[in-house]
């Protein structure tokens, strides 16, 4: 089926380049954007999703005091006053030791004192869990920190749902897959104001009203789906100012569909406590592409 549905998407891509024209919504395009959004909402609002954000810490070397009291060295946004200390030693090494009186679980097993595992790649941090609230140590622009959670967030309690442009198959567009002889790192600033790098495996090339562009995806390693962090003419008006991001499969070379009504925010328009990229220069689009998500209501920064 997926085979067949690539085929049919393929087939109207390919003299997709224009919008001038009225197009009629294919059906199996139409039910696989809304699958595809019903999907994207559920992981959006999941209990560990980006809406349950409520902070990003970064660590200093050495001790670190954690807590919700302000005197606290990390404040939490929730939890108790004294967590604990988190030790950020020379080595790499995080220890948290709960303070006197605070419990908590470390991968569901009560403790007093543990080594966290941070995240790697695309295995999650080792939780730590108290209430609902839940942390984990983390990378980000060459710094560790925690990163924490809350299933009651009021981010999450209180979203306010997705926005679309209506779903058009002339938004599904026909492009070439170039992969490069070796992917390669490209330097980045995110949304904080730090660098960064991303691995790039290839280009994208289509083209569009009769200019032929050429956009390269983001690639996270095995087990994700490379993405391209794009801006358009709509970035800070229609939709969120940053980029938005288009996921794509795992391409081999040869043909490859981009539905630009599969657009998504970026965590960033939902929560501050998100570290998102920024497009580069090939990737900020000179027209309108109103597919997609369109800006968030509930936006903050």
């Amino acid at each position: 089926m997926r085979r067949i549905l690539f085929s049919l998407l393929l087939g109207l891509a390919a003299g997709a380049g224009s919008l001038a024209a009225t197009a009629p919504a294919d059906t199996e395009i139409v039910r696989a954007v809304e699958k595809w959004r019903g999907e994207r909402v559920g992981r959006l609002t999941a209990p560990d999703g980006w809406l349950s954000l409520i902070g990003l810490h970064f660590l200093q070397p050495g001790p670190n005091r954690v807590g919700s009291a302000a005197d606290n060295d990390i404040v939490l946004a929730k939890g108790p006053a004294r967590l604990g200390t988190a030790t950020f030693a020379a080595d790499g090494q995080i220890t948290l030791e709960l303070a006197a009186g605070a419990a908590a679980t470390y991968e569901d097993a009560p403790f007093t004192k543990t080594v966290l595992r941070p995240e790697q790649g695309t295995t999650p941090g080792a939780l730590v869990k108290f209430g609902t609230v839940s942390l984990y140590a983390l990378e980000r622009g060459g710094k560790m920190a925690l990163r924490v959670k809350d299933s009651a967030s009021p981010r999450l309690t209180g979203f306010l749902g997705i926005d679309y442009f209506p779903i058009d198959p002339r938004w599904v567009l026909a492009a070439t897959w170039v992969p490069y002889e070796k992917a390669r790192f490209v330097p980045y600033t995110n949304s904080r104001g730090q660098p960064d790098r991303a691995l790039v495996p290839g280009k994208a090339v289509f083209t569009y009203q009769g200019q032929t562009y050429e956009i390269e995806p983001h690639d996270d390693g095995p087990g994700t789906r490379p993405y391209f962090v794009l801006s358009d003419t709509t970035s800070g008006t229609e939709t969120y100012g940053a980029a938005r991001f288009l996921y794509i499969d795992r391409p081999a070379g040869g043909p490859l569909v981009l539905d630009f009504n599969r657009m998504q925010n970026p965590p960033c328009a939902f929560t501050p406590f998100a570290a998102c990229p920024l497009p580069a220069k090939g990737n900020r689009l000179p027209f309108p592409v109103r597919a997609g998500e369109k800006r968030y209501r509930g936006e903050e920064h």
